[in-house]
């Protein structure tokens, strides 16, 4: 018998990699797209396809003899040309969800994001009744949103599809959001946004790369079809508590300094406004939308998703984040 073949756009980044992982313990055939050449851990498993999702008939090539697909591949970041947002994360689920029903794919994972309902305002235990987003101060969350929509109107008997909503995913192997904050940490440029006292989900990578296959054999299973849901750990924790017990643990002094949400809004507004007139690159050091993210709550109810998909954390929340705080101090 044919093993599946699964393909995983971004399958070299922090969470497509841990999919492509399970994927082949499963035994499935896996093929990968991207824009870079793929770590040696995975290089040599998996058939991979460099190239941009913008191109439609590298899509329809990639899709090619897939029974199921993992769509984890977007430009994410607070800071961006909008056109370039859109062709990743507009063009790229279109031509993916094309290509998929034509080529008679029979399941489709969608990785989205919590910022599909950024309004600006605090969210404290909501659910997947909740409206799409507005007043997106950030392409990201818009387009993200974008996409989610394109990937929920496909469902059909033939094509099943469903996204997941992972909030602030970390663990093993993150190069981006933890190394990021000890950086800013040390240099003493991080400060607390608000009261300190915010809500937030967090997700441990496993989490929501065991999720994503959970997702898929619901989907198959019947269940799950054209629904989003919200995905984490299970249980809030304080934002700011977080992250300076990371710090804490990786023997870096924890932030006490203090700015508040309005003051770190004006900030984020100025340096945007700075950073287009002047074309500046990089990433502003703030903007309005991370001001708001920093201190506003965002925490949700996964309980659709411990129903439907069997979602539980694949760690303690907090003996993980020692472990990995640990990692940090041996590493420097």
């Amino acid at each position: 018998m044919k093993k599946p073949c699964v393909l995983v756009t971004g399958g070299g980044g922090f969470l497509g990699q841990a999919i492509v992982e399970r994927c082949l313990l499963r035994g499935y055939e896996v093929r990968v797209i991207g824009r870079q050449p793929l770590p040696k851990s995975i290089a040599d498993k998996v058939d991979f396809r460099q190239g941009s999702l913008a191109n439609q008939k590298f899509v329809q090539s990639a899709v090619a003899g897939c029974d199921y697909i993992f769509h984890v591949a977007a430009k994410a970041g607070i800071w961006g040309k909008w056109e370039d947002y859109v062709e990743s994360n507009i063009t790229g689920t279109h031509h993916l969800i094309t290509a998929a029903r034509v080529l008679e794919v029979k399941a489709f994972v969608y990785t989205s994001s919590p910022s599909v309902v950024f309004t600006g305002g605090s969210f404290n235990g909501a659910n997947e009744e909740l409206p799409y987003g507005r007043n997106w101060l950030c392409a990201y969350a818009e387009t993200k949103a974008a996409a989610e929509k394109i990937v929920l109107k496909a469902a059909s008997s033939r094509l099943r599809v469903c996204a997941l909503r992972p909030h602030l995913i970390w663990g093993p192997g993150d190069h981006h959001l933890f190394p990021r904050i000890i950086a800013s940490a040390r240099s003493g440029k991080l400060k607390i946004v608000g009261d300190g006292n915010n809500k937030v989900d967090v997700t441990h990578v496993d989490t929501a790369a065991n999720v994503h296959l959970q997702a898929l054999d619901a989907l198959l299973a019947g269940k799950a079809n054209g629904k989003a849901y919200f995905i984490s750990q299970g249980t809030p924790v304080k934002l700011w508590e977080f992250v300076n017990r990371l710090l804490v643990g990786a023997n870096i002094k924890p932030v006490t300094q203090r700015i508040s949400l309005r003051k770190a809004y004006i900030l984020g507004s100025i340096f945007e406004t700075i950073w287009t007139l002047f074309k500046l690159k990089g990433e502003p050091p703030m903007t309005r939308f991370v001001a708001v993210e920093l201190a506003k709550d965002h925490w949700f109810d996964v309980s659709a998703a411990q129903k439907d998909l069997g979602l539980k954390p694949a760690h303690n929340t907090w003996t993980a984040l020692d472990a990995l705080a640990l990692t940090y101090r041996k590493s420097k």
